[in-house]
């Protein structure tokens, strides 16, 4: 718990060291700021669930609705899930261009979660030395706060999870994108007695462009550790449409929580055996304040 602790303030630390000089890192490795920046490797700050390579800039706030319902295969019987809805709502900014935060509530188990996400590297091309990749870190605590009925109930601390992910990722043309993203998610306590609290996903995500404004999305992750038998691996497939300050997106996935803890550790359902939920993401950002250029 300690240095999931120290993970996520090491997060926010990044602010500190790069605030002082926002291009000094591009300076010591021969490279030019700005004018030779990769941008829109991703359309939004997330891929489905994932958190993706996308940043807030300083001062712009991410108004994001995560909306997923019931299993489509049960048919009328709950309007092809509709009728079984979860949401998440959360509240993104950006502290600067390099270091963002949130907070988040869910409506399963009424989890309450906080994160950063900084920018260590950008993918920038031109000028003599390129840099091939964009590198994130992330780091984020989930309670839940949903009542137990459990005999003895649990404290706050077993209510308590921390998660821990890198993101790099490289736009390679203009219409093809990709992340690579491990997550540590840890658990005080699990559903499962016999579960592991410590679990890795091994994933990412891909974006591809087919028009000005509509692009394809896919968002992995696979689960290493012991998990009750139950549970299965992430997967999503998503399309994004952009119009102007919203990002809508409308996607199919096997899983139901949307964050860190939820879609890596307790997801269920056979995604090709039709355990499939229909979802969206509508995402609408905010400027606070003035900015010398409109993002």
């Amino acid at each position: 718990m300690k240095k999931m602790l120290t993970a996520f303030f090491a997060v926010l630390s990044l602010y500190y060291a790069q605030a002082q000089d926002s291009t000094s890192l591009l300076k010591d490795i021969g490279l030019k700021p700005d004018d030779y920046q990769v941008t829109g490797t991703f359309k939004s700050t997330r891929v489905i669930n994932a958190h993706s390579t996308e940043m807030l800039p300083k001062g712009v706030l991410d108004v994001r609705i995560m909306h997923r319902f019931g299993v489509v295969k049960n048919g009328f019987k709950d309007l092809f899930g509709i009728d079984n809805a979860s949401m998440r709502l959360s509240f993104d900014y950006g502290i600067c261009d390099r270091l963002m935060i949130g907070i988040g509530r869910s409506t399963i188990l009424k989890d309450l979660d906080i994160f950063a996400k900084a920018r260590v590297l950008q993918q920038t091309s031109g000028g003599e030395k390129r840099m091939p990749v964009t590198l994130l870190l992330a780091a984020g605590y989930i309670v839940t706060t949903q009542e137990s009925f459990a005999n003895p109930k649990p404290d706050f601390g077993d209510r308590s999870s921390f998660f821990v992910q890198v993101i790099a990722g490289r736009k390679f043309s203009r219409n093809f994108s990709m992340q690579i993203s491990p997550l540590l998610v840890h658990n005080n306590a699990t559903l499962n007695p016999d579960d592991d609290k410590n679990i890795i996903g091994l994933g990412g995500g891909l974006r591809y462009k087919v028009s000005k404004r509509v692009a394809l999305m896919l968002d992995y992750h696979y689960a290493i550790g012991v998990l009750d038998a139950a549970i299965t691996n992430p997967l999503s497939f998503g399309v994004d449409i952009e119009t102007g300050g919203h990002v809508f997106q409308l996607h199919i996935s096997n899983a139901t929580s949307m964050n860190e803890k939820g879609y890596l550790t307790q997801t269920t359902g056979e995604f090709f055996k039709g355990d499939i939920r229909i979802g969206f993401n509508l995402s609408r950002v905010f400027t606070i304040g003035k900015r010398k250029k409109k993002w």
